[in-house]
């Protein structure tokens, strides 16, 4: 059975990235908020972000809200920030396969790739 998952960490403070929202939207004929969930201590969504009859082949977009969790981490930051919602858009081509979308944030940078 298929599944997404994600993990964030922060590379600025070299730590799990907690308290990021993270919202999933379908990029079918008419983009539509699937989930919105929240990173728990160690930069996780507590289980699978889509998963079972759900998970289909298709386009989709993850958008990592780390302008506000960016905030609350203590760095000195610009105004306006230089990073606020990274989107990831991606597509899912295998329904059994795992899709696992990691987000290395700082400030002013960002990385991801399919991990396993």
């Amino acid at each position: 059975m298929g599944r997404l998952t994600t993990h964030v960490l922060d590379t600025a403070l070299g730590k799990p990235a907690s308290g990021l929202r993270i919202e999933l939207w379908s990029q079918a004929e008419n983009p539509a908020l699937i989930s919105s969930h929240v990173t728990n201590t160690d930069g996780r969504v507590d289980g699978p972000i889509l998963e079972g009859k759900a998970f289909k082949t298709g386009e989709y977009e993850l958008r990592f809200h780390a302008g506000d969790y960016l905030k609350t981490t203590g760095q000195s930051l610009p105004a306006p920030l230089f990073l606020d919602i990274i989107p990831i858009r991606f597509g899912i081509a295998e329904p059994d396969g795992h899709y696992h979308v990691p987000l290395l944030v700082s400030p002013f940078g960002y990385s991801t790739y399919r991990g396993s």
